[in-house]
């Protein structure tokens, strides 16, 4: 069996210019959605260097579904104190909640100063230093690659929020609880969906690879009702156009029927699947509903991730 070799390609035989190439790069979707997928953060682009005062950041973004502001800055040589203090700079002009730091290598005494602020902030806050890599395998195309080298220490904030979860309510605890399992449920699954880190909320939203919808899950105990929908929440064309393939989508869903509502007078807009669940809040019937609210999302992200990929809205 012939093998070919991998060879680590230094970043400026892809980018020569930090501003004009590499960030102008990162900021297309799909290269967007390859560091989403790394840092499990869903990533929209607002805008590249954007002003804070007299200075620009590389790329300013928010986090969809929740609207958090990210700073993206880029380095395509090893990390130094000057754009330390300028990703904190930026950070604070945006009142940003997620950072991110990418570049060549990360110097050991700046690992630190990240880990020492992920580990010294309150839930809020998240940063990240990644070194940038690019390989190829024998004459193919060079393969970029997001190596995380420090993160936010998930388990730390979540001692710190001890106290605060303590006042939730018993609703809240059961909608935490509810999700967690799910997300544990799912990953036995080997779901391919993308899920993030759960809250105490009676929905629990994942991203379809667009910032014009997500899939959103809901729990309802007050209904007893379990819920899946593609949330629009401010595009009418997008809805519009949906609406006009509606026979078409509905043939391609197995099991499911589709409410459209329209939602007159709002600029939000839903499709959803419903299933009737009496006991939806005991414990032991849990596995029934997240594997109803598992399949439904495979096939919304399927099928409609299909087609916003092929259409333009």
């Amino acid at each position: 069996m012939a093998l070919a070799r991998l060879r680590k390609i230094d970043l400026r035989e892809a980018w020569n210019n930090e501003a004009s190439d590499f960030t102008n790069w990162l900021a297309e979707d799909e290269n967007l959605q390859l560091l989403s997928d790394e840092i499990g953060i869903d990533i929209s682009l607002i805008q590249t260097e954007a002003s804070v005062g007299r200075f620009f950041v590389d790329i300013l973004a928010e986090e969809e579904n929740t609207g958090r502001k990210i700073v993206i800055e880029n380095q395509l040589e090893a990390t130094n104190h000057d754009h330390l203090g300028k990703l904190i700079t930026y950070a604070s002009g945006f009142d940003a909640e997620i950072v991110i730091w990418i570049v060549k290598d990360v110097k050991d005494e700046h690992k630190q100063a990240i880990d020492w602020l992920n580990e010294h902030t309150d839930d809020k806050i998240y940063l990240f230093a990644i070194k940038m890599e690019l390989w190829q395998i024998a004459e193919s195309p060079f393969a970029p690659k997001f190596q995380v080298i420090s993160k936010p220490n998930d388990w730390a904030k979540t001692i710190k929020k001890t106290t605060a979860q303590s006042s939730l309510t018993d609703t809240k605890l059961l909608q935490l609880e509810f999700w967690d399992q799910f997300k544990e449920y799912a990953k036995e699954q080997k779901t391919s969906l993308n899920l993030r880190k759960a809250y105490p909320h009676h929905w629990y939203d994942i991203s379809i690879g667009s910032s014009k919808a997500h899939i959103a899950l809901i729990i309802d105990t007050r209904l007893s009702q379990l819920r899946c929908e593609l949330y629009i929440p401010n595009s009418q064309d997008l809805y519009d156009k949906l609406f006009l393939n509606k026979t078409d989508i509905e043939s391609k869903f197995d099991s499911f029927s589709l409410e459209w509502m329209e939602l007159e007078g709002k600029k939000a807009s839903r499709i959803r699947s419903v299933k009737d669940m009496e006991n939806v809040t005991e414990n032991s019937s849990w596995e029934e509903a997240f594997a109803w609210l598992l399949i439904c999302a495979n096939q919304y992200h399927s099928i409609f991730g299909n087609i916003l990929r092929k259409t333009k809205f």
